[in-house]
C-alpha cells in the first residue's frame, strides 16, 4: 500500500518541467528537489497551484529562518543592534555579526562560525535563565550586558565563573579539555522488550548540542585535531564528524534554496516524513553487518520506483534537515540511500553514527567497515564531499578509526550490493 502512494505520487511529480538553464552540473540535484514530495507522497500539483500565491506575497528574497532569529534577539541583547527581529538575515544583521566579532576578536566576516554562533546564543540562553543573578552581573561588569560575553566565554573555557565579577581572561593557552564525557552511552537494551522497531536504537540526546560542546572543546584546545598532534582518537573523530554535519546542512540548504513550488518549512515538513519510512533501516545498522543492511536499503529502492537522480538529490536535501531538526532516522537514512546508490563515501556518516550511538545503536565493532569502505572509495578518487580543503583528513579518519577502541573489530565486512541488482542507476552531478 506504502509503494502504490509513492508510485502515484511519483507520476504526480512526473509532471513538472523544468526551464533549460537549471539543466547543469547539478542538474540531477534540483531535480530531484523539485521531486522531493515523491519519496513521500507529497501532492505536487497542488505545491504549483500554491506557487503564485506565495511569489506574490513574498517581501524579501532572504530566507526567515529560526536560527536567524535567534541570532537577532541575541546581538540585540548583548548590545549589537540588528534590528528587527524577523529572522532574515541581512545587512543590518551582517553589520551587527561584524560588531560582535570585532568586539570579541574574532576575524571580522559578518558570518558567524559555528563556535561563534554557539557562543552567542547559547550565552543569550544563559542570560535569560540567569534572571536576577544576570542583572546583578551585568551591573558588576565595567563593560555592562556586552560585556557578559567575555565572561561567558571564559566560564566555557574554564578560566572563570560568571558568579563572580567578570574579569579579563588571562593570556594562557587553557589546558586541553577531555571530551571523553562528550561520547553519548546509548542505554542497554532491555531483555524483556517486546517491541522490535526500538532494537538497534541509539540515543535520544541532542547531536546538535554534543556538536556545540564539541566545537567549544575543538576551540578551548586551540583548533582541529591534526595528525600530528592526535592522541585521542575519539576526539578527532567527534570533531570530523561535526564538521560533516555542518557540510551537510550547508549543501542541503543550497539545493533547497533552488528547488521551485516549495518553502523551506514545506520542504522540512516533507524530510521529516520521510523517517518513518527509514527508522527500521536505521536501526538495523546496529544489528546486521554492513552488507546486509545495504541489501535491504536496496530493495527499498526499487519499491520506490524513484529514478536515480531523484533519490538522491532528495536524499541530499533530505539528510541536511534531518542533522538541523535532529531527527537522526531522516539524517542517517538519507546517507544511507545515497550510499546504496553507489556513493560509498557517505560510509563515513554510518561510521560516525555507529561510532557515537546517534540514531542507532553504539557498535564501535561495526562502525569500521562503514569507515573503511568510505575511505577506500576517496583512494579510488572518489569526490570528497565534507570538507575537501583539508588535505590530510582522509589519513586523519583512516588513523583514528583504526585506533579507535585499540582497532577491535575493524575488519572490512563484504563490499555493497553490486550495481547491478539496482536498476540502471546512476546519479547525475
Amino acid at each position: 500500500m506504502a509503494l502504490k502512494y509513492v508510485a502515484c505520487a511519483v507520476f504526480a511529480a512526473s509532471l513538472i518541467t523544468l526551464p533549460a538553464e537549471q539543466a547543469e552540473a547539478d542538474a540531477g540535484d534540483f531535480i530531484a528537489g523539485a521531486l522531493i514530495g515523491g519519496i513521500v507522497g507529497a501532492n505536487v500539483k497542488k505545491q504549483r497551484r500554491s506557487t503564485t500565491r506565495q511569489r506574490t506575497t513574498r517581501r524579501s528574497s532572504i530566507p526567515i529562518t529560526q536560527e536567524g532569529k535567534q541570532i537577532q534577539y541575541s546581538l540585540n541583547y548583548f548590545g549589537f543592534d540588528a534590528g528587527r527581529v524577523d529572522g532574515q538575515l541581512g545587512r543590518k544583521t551582517r553589520d551587527a555579526v561584524s560588531q560582535y566579532q570585532a568586539y570579541l576578536g574574532y576575524p571580522i566576516t559578518g558570518q558567524l562560525s559555528p563556535f561563534e554562533y554557539n557562543l552567542l546564543v547559547s550565552s543569550y540562553n544563559q542570560a535569560q535563565a540567569g534572571g536576577q543573578n544576570t542583572i546583578v552581573l551585568a551591573a558588576n561588569n565595567p563593560e555592562g550586558t556586552r560585556g557578559l560575553l567575555k565572561a561567558y566565554r571564559a566560564e566555557m573555557a574554564g578560566q572563570g565563573t560568571t558568579t563572580t565579577v567578570a574579569v579579563a581572561p588571562v593570556a594562557v593557552a587553557p589546558a586541553p579539555v577531555p571530551v571523553a564525557a562528550l561520547t553519548a552511552e546509548p542505554a542497554a537494551p532491555s531483555l524483556t522488550a517486546a517491541l522490535p522497531a526500538f532494537l538497534g536504537a541509539g540515543t535520544q540526546a541532542s547531536l546538535t548540542s554534543h556538536c556545540n560542546q564539541v566545537s567549544l572543546v575543538t576551540n578551548t584546545n586551540g583548533g582541529f585535531t591534526t595528525l600530528a598532534n592526535m592522541t585521542d582518537p575519539n576526539a578527532a573523530l567527534n570533531e570530523q564528524f561535526c564538521l560533516a554535519r555542518t557540510y551537510a546542512i550547508a549543501r542541503s540548504e543550497e539545493l533547497a534554496s533552488k528547488v521551485p513550488g516549495f518553502t523551506p518549512d514545506q520542504i522540512a515538513a516533507q524530510c521529516e516524513g520521510f523517517g518513518p519510512a527509514m527508522k527500521d533501516r536505521v536501526a538495523s545498522l546496529g544489528l546486521k553487518p554492513r552488507d546486509t543492511v545495504v541489501a535491504e536499503t536496496a530493495q527499498f529502492i526499487q519499491g520506490t520506483g524513484m529514478a536515480a537522480a531523484q533519490l538522491a538529490g532528495t536524499a541530499r536535501i533530505c539528510m541536511g534537515v534531518g542533522y538541523r531538526k535532529d531527527n537522526m532516522d531522516v539524517a542517517v537514512g538519507s546517507a544511507l540511500l545515497l550510499y546504496t546508490l553507489g556513493e560509498p563515501v557517505y560510509g563515513e556518516l554510518m561510521g560516525h553514527h555507529l561510532s557515537q550511538g546517534f540514531g542507532p545503536a553504539k557498535r564501535i565493532d561495526l562502525a569500521g567497515a562503514w569507515y573503511e569502505n568510505g575511505l577506500n572509495a576517496l583512494d579510488n578518487g572518489a569526490q570528497a564531499v565534507f570538507n575537501p580543503g583539508q588535505p590530510e583528513r582522509k589519513e586523519l579518519l583512516r588513523q583514528a578509526s583504526q585506533r579507535l577502541n585499540g582497532g577491535a573489530g575493524l575488519s572490512v565486512l563484504p563490499q555493497p550490493v553490486p550495481a547491478s541488482t539496482v536498476p540502471n542507476f546512476s546519479i547525475i552531478e
